[in-house]
């Protein structure tokens, strides 16, 4: 493996890494942000005072995702090409929509408010966060099709658990649900990421 490659997969792991840790280190100088109960994104709405970092932030993993495409593409394309590619499709919209799209497009302080720029954020975060949700069941697939069963099997129970929590998180925005133990927004979005981003950390590992 080259040394280009070989960056990509560093490229990856400190994004992943980073989507989880740099938020919770910039909640810390945000007295009124919940990391229980508020999204990740709600750290770049306007009236955050971390807005700037937060932003830069995302854009500085978006360009990471992208970055780490080549190495991923290497790594499995051999397997299959088709699900290589696919599975690299999804990391790029996610990269874009999801990260990207967050630097330039912030949502508000309050849901109530509806703006051009919060539109395009929820419809880059969605299509991100949704395509994404199956790259740890394309892994499986390519774990499976080299016969490799240990990394196939955590590869699909992150699957199953991502998506568990993804529901999770989409339930807890609904108002039936206010007040009740599935209202904590934040904690089952960073539950999904993490087992979303599971597999892909432990091919960073074992490439």
């Amino acid at each position: 493996m080259n040394k280009l490659h070989s960056l990509g997969w560093i490229f990856l792991l400190i994004a992943m890494a980073g989507d989880l840790l740099v938020p919770l280190f910039l909640s810390l100088f945000y007295g009124e942000y919940n990391s229980l109960k508020m999204s990740v994104s709600a750290l770049g709405n306007p009236a955050s005072p971390v807005r700037i970092p937060f932003n830069i932030w995302m854009l500085v993993e978006g360009v990471l995702f992208l970055l780490a495409l080549p190495a991923v593409h290497h790594r499995f394309a051999p397997v299959s090409g088709g699900v290589a590619n696919v599975l690299v499709a999804f990391i790029a919209v996610f990269a874009v929509g999801a990260c990207i799209f967050t630097c330039f497009f912030s949502v508000n302080e309050s849901r109530d408010v509806v703006t051009t720029a919060s539109k395009i954020h929820g419809a880059g975060s969605v299509a991100g966060f949704m395509l994404f949700l199956f790259v740890p069941l394309l892994l499986a697939i390519l774990y499976f099709k080299e016969h490799d069963g240990t990394l196939g099997a955590v590869s699909l129970a992150s699957f199953v658990l991502a998506l568990v929590f993804f529901t999770l998180f989409v339930m807890s925005d609904k108002p039936a649900f206010k007040g009740t133990p599935i209202d904590h927004e934040g904690l089952w979005q960073r539950l999904n990421l993490a087992f979303m981003y599971l597999p892909l950390a432990v091919a960073c590992c074992v490439r």
